[in-house]
């Protein structure tokens, strides 16, 4: 019996897999023998995975381009064509794909080669259903951690931020974006600079059931056109000057996850045409390249601009707003949450008070912020926060330690102005204050000793 044969009769009698997988794979079988395709995608589905079998190394490039793959198990020997040459091409269409070689002439050069070039693992003919399996544990482990990795990297810097509030409006686009996030529905988020659309955008993709696959942002007006379509789509080396090797591009990255589209109204027109291919046919090429690929990602366009305005306009294309208008989620600015204001700032101040001593504000300080329109809204909120709590030196954030610009400014008095002398004291006292570095220098050109200063400046509450 060869060894081909051994290994097809160990996985039939084997039956369906006993432990199920961390993580559901998508998984290709490139084996120029059709008994062992069979068995070793009857193994893996039984297992939970989706599979699909090729039996040449044409074949295998082909759908490798066409759809994303966890794990490739990958024959040594293909016909005239050797597996280990199947590697690189397989990779280049996908760098976070796991290649297992398979054969039935295992040696120690040809596996330190295929290792060498690649490749995540070995398995000799005939194999057991539980190597079969505990091979394919290994690599879901590792797409999990790799996973897990990559949403904290794209959380570490995020602002705390409650979804709590007592804002109606607040209250209906949280409600909106709990209801839509099981659904694979195109979601847009409006609302001003600073709202949280990209804490809302990270929530519904938490409370999806793509929550185990990548989340990722592009941002629209952060590259130019050329660097945008090959950071969203993705290159073949030479597509441009200095594309030295293969790009995947975002889309690829985030198989089976969420991207994020951020100020899509930036989007150039030429990619809001891929853009809107990608959305109703799930196809699009990376630069350089002719062949059509297909993804399995969510989208999620966040704005802070009218885009209904802005496609009568000319601006943006009718039919891609309409196609990623399918649910419309509006977040209001801060200055319409007042109730939320306070609540959200010390939630803020609770997260930099892991390395800063101030536990609370000052009522004086909470009435700046309460006085404040705050149009850069919780973004602003949080950088304000982080400040004072640097500055303060006391349990508590005071007036004193927020930014001036936050406070409303008194009107300049001037000599000969209506106003008292004890006025006109305090006005020139302030601005001589403020253009020296000491106190005693300012004393000095007031024509007072440092202590009598020290008096007016505590009786006027300087």
């Amino acid at each position: 019996m060869s060894g081909e044969e051994r290994t097809t009769t160990a996985i039939l009698a084997a039956g369906p897999a006993a432990a199920r997988a961390l993580l559901p794979l998508t998984v290709l079988v490139i084996d120029d023998e059709r008994n062992i395709r069979r068995t070793l995608a009857l193994c893996l589905e039984s297992d939970g995975h989706d599979v699909s079998s090729v039996g040449s190394a044409a074949e295998a490039i082909e759908e490798a381009a066409r759809h994303f793959f966890d794990l490739a198990f990958v024959d040594l020997r293909l016909g005239s064509t050797s597996g280990l040459e199947l590697i690189g091409p397989l990779l280049a269409t996908n760098s976070a794909m796991k290649i297992v070689m398979i054969t039935a002439y295992a040696a120690i050069d040809t596996a330190v080669e295929a290792m060498r070039r690649g490749a995540a693992d070995y398995l000799s003919k005939p194999f057991t259903p539980a190597q079969v399996l505990a091979v394919t544990r290994r690599v879901s482990e590792l797409r999990q951690l790799e996973r897990r990795i990559a949403a904290l990297e794209a959380g570490a810097d995020r602002a705390a931020v409650t979804f709590d509030s007592a804002c109606a409006a607040m209250q209906r686009a949280v409600g909106l974006a709990h209801q839509v996030a099981a659904t694979d529905a195109t979601v847009l988020l409006r609302g001003e600079t600073g709202t949280g659309k990209g804490v809302l955008a990270r929530a519904i993709h938490a409370w999806s059931d793509r929550a185990q696959h990548p989340f990722a942002v592009v941002s629209c007006p952060s590259l130019p056109m050329e660097l945008l379509e090959s950071e969203l789509f993705g290159h073949a080396r030479g597509a441009f000057t200095g594309a030295v090797r293969d790009n995947p591009g975002r889309i690829a990255a985030v198989e089976r996850g969420t991207l994020l589209l951020d100020e899509i109204a930036d989007l150039a027109l030429p990619l809001q045409a891929k853009l809107l291919r990608f959305l109703q046919d799930r196809q699009y090429e990376r630069l350089g390249e002719q062949r059509a690929r297909t993804a399995d990602v969510r989208v999620l366009a966040a704005s802070n601009v009218d885009l209904e305005l802005a496609a009568r306009e000319g601006r943006f294309r009718q039919d891609l707003y309409y196609r990623i208008n399918v649910i419309q989620i509006d977040l209001p600015p801060l200055r319409e949450r007042l109730p939320d204001l306070i609540p959200l700032a010390e939630a803020l101040l609770a997260e930099v008070r892991r390395r800063r001593s101030p536990i609370g504000f000052t009522d004086e300080a909470i009435d700046v912020l309460k006085r404040y329109s705050w149009p850069g809204n919780v973004r602003e909120l949080r950088n304000v926060i982080e400040r004072a709590a640097i500055l303060c030196g006391a349990e508590r954030i005071g007036r004193e330690h927020l930014p001036p610009g936050l406070a409303p400014q008194p009107p300049v008095i001037q000599v000969g102005d209506r106003v008292s002398l004890a006025q006109l004291e305090q006005a020139h006292i302030r601005r001589v204050l403020a253009g020296t570095h000491s106190l005693e220098e300012a004393a000095a050109i007031l024509g007072i000793d440092a202590a009598t200063l020290w008096r007016k400046r505590r009786k006027l509450g300087i």
